[in-house]
C-alpha cells in the first residue's frame, strides 16, 4: 500500500537527531524522498550537548534503510546562503519540495527575562524565530514554481500559547513563529500551500533529556509548564511526527492557518 505522501519531497531542518530525525523518519516511512539538514556543533548560549555529524549520518543511514532517498548537509538555519544551497541542493536532486518541517531549535533559561545576556536573547531569536523565516524564505519559492501545493508545519511549543517564566527568549520566539505562521498562511492560500504550527509539551528527546535541562525543569516554577493533561511524563518524538505527517497528508488539505497543541489539556489548569 502507498505512503500517504507517496512520490512527495520533505524538508526537515533540525534533522540530526530528536524530533527532527523522527519525523525525517515518518516522512520516509510514508513514502517522501527527503532533504534535510542539521548545524551539527554547539552554539556559544547552548549549555547541553548539541548534535553531530555523527547524529546526522545515522539520520541519513535510517531513512536509507526505509529504501527513500536523501540529501543531507551541515548547515546553519541563520544562515540563509547555506540554507538557500541545501533547498536548491535537494530540489535539483528530486525535481520539487511539497513539505516543509521547520523543526530546528535550541532551548534556555536564565533567572528572569531581564537577567538573559544580549547573547542568549539574539542566538535564540536568530535560531527559534529568524531560523524559521529563513527556512520559509529559501523553500517557498521551490513549492510555489513546483505547482503542486504543499504543507508547511512550524514547530512551536506550549510556550508559544503561554507564558513560562525563566524562559523570555525562547517564548517570545516561539510565539512569534504563531504569527509568522498566521501570515503564510493568507500568503501561500491562493497557491495550495497550507502553512500550520504544533505545540508540544514535554518531548522525550536529548534537547529535553540532559543534565543542563533536568535542573532546571526541577524548578516547580518551571517543571510544571511541560506537563500533560494525560497520564504520560512525556510524550515520545513520533508523537508529535505522527501530527506533522497528518499535516503534511491530503488529509488535513483544508486545514492552515490552525495552531495545534500536542497534549496541551494542562493549559486549563
Amino acid at each position: 500500500m502507498a505512503g500517504r505522501l507517496e512520490g512527495k519531497v520533505a524538508l526537515v531542518t533540525g534533522a540530526a537527531r530528536g524530533q527532527g530525525r523522527s519525523h525525517a523518519l515518518r516522512l520516509a516511512q510514508e513514502g517522501a524522498d527527503v532533504i534535510a539538514f542539521d548545524v551539527c556543533r554547539q552554539l556559544g548560549t547552548v549549555e547541553y550537548p548539541m548534535s553531530s555529524s555523527e547524529d546526522l549520518k545515522e539520520t541519513v543511514r535510517l531513512v536509507e534503510d526505509l529504501d527513500r532517498r536523501i540529501v543531507a548537509r551541515e548547515a546553519d538555519v541563520r544562515d540563509l546562503a547555506g540554507v538557500q544551497q541545501v533547498v536548491d541542493e535537494g530540489v535539483r536532486e528530486f525535481g520539487r519540495l511539497d513539505v516543509v518541517c521547520a523543526n530546528a531549535g535550541i532551548a534556555g533559561f536564565a533567572d528572569n527575562t531581564w537577567s538573559l545576556t544580549e547573547e542568549q536573547w539574539e542566538e535564540m531569536i536568530a535560531v527559534n524565530l529568524t531560523g524559521v523565516w529563513k527556512t520559509v524564505r529559501a523553500a517557498a519559492p521551490a513549492m510555489i514554481d513546483a505547482g503542486n501545493g504543499g504543507s508547511i508545519v512550524i514547530t512551536s511549543s506550549t510556550a508559544g500559547v503561554k507564558g513560562m517564566a525563566k524562559t523570555g527568549h525562547y517564548v517570545a520566539a516561539k510565539h512569534g513563529v504563531v504569527g509568522l505562521m498566521r501570515t503564510l498562511a493568507n500568503e501561500l492560500a491562493p497557491h495550495s500551500i497550507r502553512v500550520n504550527t504544533v505545540h508540544p509539551t514535554g518531548v522525550n528527546t536529548p534537547m529535553v533529556v540532559n543534565d543542563y535541562m533536568a535542573k532546571a525543569l526541577s524548578d516547580p516554577e518551571f517543571g510544571s509548564n511541560i506537563q500533560n493533561a494525560l497520564p504520560v511524563e512525556m510524550v515520545e518524538p513520533v508523537d508529535i511526527s505522527n501530527a506533522i505527517v497528518w499535516l503534511a497528508s491530503d488529509e488535513a488539505r483544508y486545514v492552515t492557518g490552525v495552531s495545534l497543541p500536542v497534549d496541551a489539556g494542562f493549559l486549563q489548569k
